[in-house]
């Protein structure tokens, strides 16, 4: 039998390789004392070119040995006989082609049951050993030079050779593997998936190049490594399954390089995200939480915009080292609602920090405060109470960084975060990334707080001058209602008024200034008191407005809409005049609401065309509806159609005028339409003494 349990070789050919024997075709001959051949295996027939027919009963010498070694040969083989020692060396043979070759041999004495003494000789091909020496020293001096970590696992996974650089990428001796799992060697890498795709190589062949891990080894033992694991199945020459061959590669330095590329891809997606979504209105609170949303989950678990309240109030705020921190909550975000949440000050609310407090300090300083492992007295610092800090405790806050808003040289307020699911505390990377989005944000919420302190002023203003009015007049029953424009708009002129006049008269008015902000509350408040002064004339509608069109005129390029009437309640009826207003609506007891037809006539301020007047009947009872065009356009809708809502709303029985006006504020005005409303009701009574 064959080294490794394959048939003997016929007169076909050679067999097929099955062990290391078979690689080497080791050729076996069995003589007698006399030196005879007694036995002849296929590999001699292959070595020596004669067949087993030819060569048994001849001496060994005549057909093994050149004849230059004859006498050599036939010395060492009596000196093996005699003395039972083993005998090796190299010698050239002649073939029986004629063709000389180095071999091997190896020659010693066997001995039967009988005590019968035979010779047996093993001879190979010197070319064939020295090839295999070579390759065996090759594959051994590479496999223990390799800086690649090599190691062998059997059909069981368990370690049975190790090479050099495996030992000081794990930081364990190469006898500390054999006979071991990778589990009970690496206990703190992922072994099962390193097994389980092992497991898989053993049962498909299919080699896996290139799986990524990482962990830690007793090497480095603070820091996390990552490697390229590769896995090959081991066969013999037989295909016989030996085991799995794995390959480790250190690719710590490109990971981390990798790792780094892709922080700085995240903090460059995270500020293109912020630069998108931050600011998009001047509304100063919307702004604050468009940062907080930035921020959650992308760079914490939680996050707080807080600024000085002096700084909300525009004014400028410096804090001494003994002054604590007077900070008005603006916006508060969190992954889970109910982790730290309960211990954030709630949007609006204004709350006083000690000035040992961690945000105290960033605002003082203007300078980023880190805490990367929060201790059981650093909470202390960061919360405002002590059950504040015993609510960010039961939360698991572990890692806080505050980082400072500073817009135009003055620090507003800060960005405080937080996490707690997040396992990796803060660090520099991510102190980067807070003051690039805090260093964004604090321009944006500058300009918010600035443009929200002018239209709170223009505001303030505006609501100055319009007009106090009665709820009864003469002979109306009034209801009106002011709605600003939208919180990222600046306040409109549009503006209302109920004069009332002698005889029981009363003039009733509706205008809009185009424009907003502070000029346009300046030219409304203007208008309006020019009104009074030409309403206490008792001027025919169309007349007064004509007045108002040239003391417009005078004004730093204004222009306004108005509706002037003036209504008689012993007559009955109404005197309107219109100035690109507009047109106002009647409601009648049996009647469908309708828009009056006015001649629409030209805004104030434009001149050069007269205006007119037109009279409508108004019985007790009956109602007419003044508004601007902040009610009723919008960008969506045709002009006309929103009028007909109008209609038909007011069509509708019942209700008091307070109720009407909060039903055509609600239904009508939608939140798109950044406008200014100013809505005038007035239903007709029957007057005292008629």
């Amino acid at each position: 039998m064959s080294a490794a349990g394959s048939p003997p070789a016929g007169g076909d050919g050679p067999v097929r390789p099955t062990g290391l024997l078979d690689v080497l075709r080791v050729a076996s001959v069995v003589l007698d004392t006399e030196g005879r051949v007694v036995l002849w295996s296929p590999q001699a027939e292959e070595l020596f070119g004669y067949s087993a027919r030819e060569a048994l009963g001849q001496y060994a010498a005549r057909i093994m040995v050149h004849e230059e070694h004859l006498d050599l040969v036939v010395e060492l083989f009596a000196d093996v006989m005699r003395t039972g020692l083993s005998r090796a060396g190299a010698f050239p043979i002649r073939r029986r082609d004629g063709d000389t070759r180095l071999v091997e041999f190896r020659n010693m004495r066997l001995l039967d049951a009988r005590g019968n003494v035979y010779a047996l000789g093993l001879a190979v091909d010197q070319s064939t050993v020295r090839r295999l020496e070579q390759d065996v020293a090759l594959s051994t001096r590479i496999v223990a030079q390799s800086p690649i970590g090599l190691a062998v696992l059997g059909i069981g996974l368990r370690y049975v050779s190790v090479n050099p650089a495996l030992e000081q990428i794990n930081g364990i001796p190469a006898a500390q593997h054999l006979g071991r799992t990778m589990r009970e060697v690496l206990p703190h890498l992922d072994a099962d998936t390193i097994e389980g795709a092992a497991r898989q190589v053993l049962d498909t062949g299919r080699p896996l190049i290139d799986r990524f891990t990482s962990g830690r080894t007793p090497a480095d033992p603070d820091e996390d490594h990552a490697w390229s694991v590769s896995l090959y199945r081991l066969e013999n020459a037989l295909a016989t399954v030996l085991g799995v061959a794995v390959s480790v590669v250190d690719i710590t330095e490109q990971y981390r390089a990798n790792a780094e590329a892709e922080r700085a891809r995240r903090r460059l997606a995270v500020i293109d995200d912020a630069s998108a979504r931050i600011g998009t209105t001047l509304e100063l609170d919307h702004t604050a939480g468009e940062l907080a949303d930035v921020a959650v989950p992308e760079l914490a678990d939680a996050a707080a915009v807080d600024l000085l309240d002096a700084v909300v109030r525009g004014r400028r705020s410096t804090l001494g080292p003994t002054e604590p921190a007077v900070m008005r909550a603006l916006a508060v975000r969190s992954v889970d609602a109910a982790d730290v949440l309960p211990a954030a000050d709630p949007p609006g609310t204004v709350t006083q920090y000690a000035p040992d407090r961690l945000i105290t300090e960033c605002v003082r300083t203007g300078r980023p405060v880190m805490v990367p492992q929060v201790k059981d007295e650093d909470l202390a610092r960061i919360a405002r109470s002590p059950e504040a800090a015993a609510l960010l405790a039961r939360a698991g806050v572990h890692s806080y960084l505050a980082v400072p808003l500073i817009a135009r040289g003055e620090v507003l307020g800060a960005l405080d975060l937080t996490r707690t699911r997040t396992p990796r505390p803060f660090d520099e990377d991510d102190l980067l990334l807070a003051r690039e989005l805090a260093s964004r944000a604090a321009v944006q919420i500058d300009n918010a707080r600035w443009y929200q302190n002018a239209r709170d002023t223009a505001l303030t203003l505006q609501r100055s001058l319009l007009p106090s009015h009665p709820s009864m007049t003469g002979g109306l029953e009034v209801a009106s209602r002011y709605q600003p424009a939208g919180t990222t708009s600046e306040v409109g002129g549009d503006w209302f008024d109920v004069i009332p006049l002698g005889g029981d008269r009363t003039a009733l008015v509706v205008g809009d200034v185009m424009g907003s902000g502070i000029p346009a509350a300046a030219a409304m408040g203007r208008l309006r008191t020019a009104t009074h002064t030409l309403a206490s004339l008792g001027l025919d509608p169309a007349v007064l407005l004509d007045h108002l069109d040239r003391i417009t005129g005078g004004l730093d390029q204004v222009i306004a809409t108005c509706v002037y009437a003036v209504h008689d309640p012993r007559e009955r009826q109404c005197v309107i005049a219109n100035a690109g207003h507009l047109p106002p609506a009647r409601v009648r007891t049996g009647h469908v609401s309708e828009l009056l037809d006015l001649p629409t006539g030209v805004p104030l301020g434009v001149g050069g065309v007269a205006f007119s007047t037109t009279t409508v009947e108004l019985e007790p009872g009956d109602r007419l509806v003044f508004y601007t065009d902040g009610l009723v356009e919008t960008r969506r809708h045709p002009l006309d159609e929103r009028l007909d809502r109008l209609l038909a709303l007011l069509d509708r029985p019942g209700g008091s005028l307070e109720e009407v006006c909060d039903l055509l504020l609600r239904t009508l005005h939608e939140p798109d339409n950044f406008d200014d409303v100013a809505l005038l009701i007035a239903r007709a009574t029957t007057p005292p003494g008629t």
